[in-house]
């Protein structure tokens, strides 16, 4: 892929957060196979851009789209610049209660778990990672990006300077890994420090080049990204 198509598909942040992709080459090949996908939480679409672009088929579901035609059409746009529209449709799909079962080889997500409780009166990250089991074929992937918790920082950083970061619920590491203990295999990296303290996009490149360096040497818990594949 070339830089441009990248930075469709990941959208902020990208030299940390496109690292997901060669840390997924490693373990799946989705490369003209034809799968049957799902994106939640998609917004844009990202993913479902990537997932198409490689030849498979994607439902491109977020809740926002069943009555915010403006993100719909963003969505649209952004897949029909890259020719591939013929293979995604769109749903409006609640991340927590998605009405399939045993339908997907794939389902992917970036930045979805956070939000998911957000309006609720308890907190639905379990029951996401649970509806998504459902959703999956014998021997599906979960393929996903998601914020951490982090470090103390991070923590104060996000309350003071971002506007949703009162209400986004950021879990630790050993929280992410325990969602998934239903399923049989869980492989994951974690990456980047500084990149979340990027006003901007030129400055959170300038930070991830950093991080790209010094990743090794900050310890698991205190980075902010999760890179994930989980097979059921």
């Amino acid at each position: 892929m070339n830089q441009d198509t990248i930075n469709d598909i990941i959208g902020w942040d990208i030299i940390n957060w496109s690292k997901a992709f060669s840390f997924w080459d490693k373990h799946i090949d989705i490369k003209n196979k034809q799968l049957s996908c799902l994106e939640i939480g998609a917004r844009q679409g990202g993913l479902s851009l990537w997932l198409a672009l490689h030849g498979n088929n994607v439902i491109c579901s977020d809740i926002s789209y069943k009555n915010q035609q403006h993100e719909l059409d963003k969505t649209i746009t952004l897949h029909k610049k890259h020719n591939c529209e013929n293979l995604i449709s769109y749903e409006a799909i609640d991340a927590s209660n998605i009405p399939y079962e045993n339908k997907f080889d794939l389902v992917v997500f970036k930045s979805v778990l956070g939000g998911v409780s957000i309006g609720s009166n308890t907190r639905l990250e379990q029951q996401t990672i649970n509806s998504i089991y459902k959703s999956l074929k014998p021997g599906g992937k979960i393929l996903f990006i998601e914020n951490l918790e982090a470090s103390f920082l991070h923590m104060y950083a996000r309350k003071k300077f971002v506007k949703w970061g009162n209400k986004w619920h950021y879990l630790k590491l050993n929280e992410m890994v325990s969602l998934f203990k239903s399923f049989q295999k869980v492989n994951y990296r974690t990456v980047g420090f500084f990149g979340a303290f990027g006003k901007n996009e030129k400055q959170r490149q300038l930070y991830g080049k950093v991080d790209t360096f010094f990743d090794k040497l900050v310890p698991k818990s205190c980075r902010y990204i999760m890179i994930g594949i989980v097979e059921k």
